[in-house]
């Protein structure tokens, strides 16, 4: 068909198009009278193999026929795999109010949570007061930066570690969060990186002044501030059902870097301390038996550092799942 001019007036459908038909490539036009009014502006979709014609009804009712006339036009002819007479419709009505039922039948089987409000309320200001713990670290470890230079370094324990303690601490309930089944997060993953912080924030820095000055302090707490700047804001509005596309990127996408320089920074602050730690004998465990056994903590830190990567390991791998889950190309669901 080229060019298909479909008007309705005064409830007359006209049509006229040039087309190939049974009498070759020609003009072809009918007109068709409703039986009852309908809206005068069709909608009309031309393929490559028919022409499609919508015309709405003024008023939802049935019509006993289509035209006016009572016999049929010879080239109008009912399509029967659209065709619905009442008793269909009404077929149709009742399955979908069914439906319904059914629907809110199963709903209502389903406890609710009396809760609910006050779990999501919980995880919004746990998020909250993580971001700004964390956002007050990086800022004032970047300002302090740009201000003393490297001079900065020597002093980071001192200026931060009461805020790092705080936010550290608090982490702790991530794990209880997960036990108690307040959020899906896997406990495995959480428990690794919580205590894999809080063992070299507490015991490594924490115990030992003279790792307290080294400039790994600084980076250590660099890159844990910087992830935690874009996953609690993104758990906060996940919390009340908001996603916005950059903050998804970037939560499941900075820690590519930041992970494994963050992991690197740990291993050289414990490879720093032990040295000091066989100098000093501290947390090192004598055991009263015939052989005078001593548990050397060097000896505890030199196992740590092989569990160090292989959490390193295992959490890259359930981020980069995590990641191609959130990022990748969104599956198409079959119909």
């Amino acid at each position: 068909l080229q060019n298909p001019d479909i008007t309705i007036t005064d409830n007359v459908l006209h049509f006229r198009a040039q087309g190939h038909g049974a009498k070759g490539d020609n003009i072809y036009e009918f007109e068709i009278e409703f039986l009852e009014p309908v809206e005068p502006k069709p909608v009309c979709r031309v393929t490559q193999r028919q022409l499609n014609i919508t015309v709405q009804k003024k008023e939802s009712n049935w019509w006993e026929r289509l035209t006016k006339q009572e016999k049929r036009p010879l080239f109008l002819a009912p399509d029967f795999d659209r065709w619905l007479d009442e008793s269909d419709a009404e077929m149709e009505l009742k399955e979908k109010e069914e439906e319904k039922i059914n629907k809110m039948r199963i709903e209502s089987r389903v406890p609710k949570d009396p809760f609910k409000h006050l779990k999501k309320g919980y995880l919004i200001m746990y998020n909250l007061v993580q971001f700004l713990g964390f956002s007050w670290i990086f800022v004032n470890m970047t300002v302090r930066l740009f201000i003393l230079g490297k001079d900065s370094f020597c002093d980071t324990f001192h200026t931060i570690s009461d805020m790092m303690y705080f936010c550290q601490t608090l982490a702790l309930m991530e794990i209880m969060n997960s036990l108690i089944g307040l959020v899906r997060s896997p406990l495995i993953p959480s428990v690794m990186q919580i205590f894999g912080r809080n063992f070299v924030l507490f015991v490594i820095l924490g115990s030992l002044e003279e790792m307290q000055s080294k400039p790994v302090v600084f980076f250590i707490f660099y890159f844990w501030s910087i992830t935690e700047l874009f996953r609690y804001p993104y758990y906060m509005l996940s919390c009340i059902g908001i996603e916005w596309k950059p903050l998804t990127w970037l939560r499941y996408s900075v820690w590519i870097p930041l992970y494994p320089l963050g992991g690197l920074s740990e291993a050289v602050c414990i490879i720093q301390s032990i040295p000091i730690f066989s100098e000093t004998g501290k947390f090192s465990l004598g055991l009263p038996n015939p052989l005078n056994v001593t548990i050397q903590f060097p000896f505890v830190l030199q196992i740590y550092l092989i569990a160090l990567f292989l959490g390193i390991f295992v959490n890259f791998r359930h981020l980069y799942k995590q990641r191609k889950r959130h990022l990748g190309p969104k599956k198409r669901k079959m119909k």
